[in-house]
């Protein structure tokens, strides 16, 4: 196992220090520069999105390192493969709190739609990347989709119904959420034409899905050979 911080010591170390930071964040760096506020909330961001709530969570019940089972990732299909129904409940709860609490607050602290879109994004490479776990995380979906219902919700909601229905006919969750990631895209795409939303906001589905579907190439190998896990197979232990 690369990771050794246990998730006691962990939630009474990062934890703290995360949320303290958030606390101030929204209480004094109003009264800063702009670039300095740029830095802060950034930073706050990529660390945010680096919890690893999947790996910590599986640690904590079993533990095993969720990376050593069934995909590698940390996120919530592969705790759902690993650990059941309940424990993915809380991880995509709060992986999608990741992006959602990133993007609030750049919205409150910046108060641009370029703050907003880097802070979704630097929530999305944290979870991917993880400082915590050697850059070793998730696939990206849930936190990415938590940032963009901050932005616009209409286009998070449509983007997951589409992902739901895909995954829930097909039995494919990859497939679900690429989907879903290219939907996101054109929606917000049409609601920034029409006026209704920032047209960035189109940037950053554009460049978050890209990051998702990248993230997403061993699942579109194996859907393209047939052998792709369906949704209700358990974990195998990762090669």
């Amino acid at each position: 196992m690369i990771f050794r911080l246990t998730p006691f010591v962990f939630a009474l170390t990062v934890l703290p220090a995360l949320a303290v930071a958030v606390a101030l964040s929204l209480l004094v760096l109003d009264s800063w520069t702009l670039p300095a506020r740029y830095a802060a909330v950034l930073a706050i961001a990529y660390l945010l999105g680096s919890v690893p709530w999947g790996y910590m969570l599986i640690l904590w019940r079993q533990g095993v390192d969720v990376r050593e089972q069934g995909s590698g990732r940390t996120g919530m299909t592969n705790v759902l493969r690993t650990a059941g129904v309940r424990v993915a409940a809380i991880v995509l709860l709060l992986d999608m709190g990741k992006g959602l609490l990133s993007v609030y607050v750049a919205r409150e602290v910046i108060g641009s739609t370029y703050g907003e879109v880097a802070a979704g994004l630097l929530a999305l490479a944290g979870h991917n990347w993880p400082v915590f776990l050697q850059f070793r995380g998730g696939r990206g979906i849930l936190t990415g989709f938590g940032g963009l219902w901050i932005m616009t919700w209409p286009a998070a909601a449509i983007a997951a119904a589409v992902m739901v229905l895909i995954t829930l006919i097909s039995r494919y969750v990859s497939l679900g959420n690429i989907i879903g990631v290219v939907i996101a895209f054109l929606v917000t795409a049409a609601l920034g034409w029409m006026g209704m939303y920032s047209p960035l906001y189109a940037g950053y589905t554009l460049i978050g899905g890209a990051i998702i579907i990248w993230q997403h190439r061993d699942n579109i190998q194996r859907i393209l050979a047939g052998n792709e896990r369906r949704l209700g197979n358990p974990a195998a232990k990762s090669n």
